[in-house]
């Protein structure tokens, strides 16, 4: 397999960039597939807005 152009792809060759791919692809078909319900947004960004002012307050 070809080495890439570190300038136009994090991977070190072709075969890297599949394997990539294809593991990701799965990861995706994978979500996609759960049954399980999801969070709604607005849930996940109150969630992360808390986090983020709880980040922000000066610690004593």
């Amino acid at each position: 397999m070809p080495a890439l152009d570190p300038t136009e792809s994090e991977f070190g060759s072709t075969a890297e960039a599949e394997a990539y791919d294809a593991w990701f692809r799965t990861k995706v078909r994978e979500a996609l597939d759960d049954p399980r319900s999801g969070i709604p947004h607005e849930q996940v960004m109150a969630e992360m807005q808390a986090i983020i002012e709880g980040k922000a307050k000066p610690q004593a």
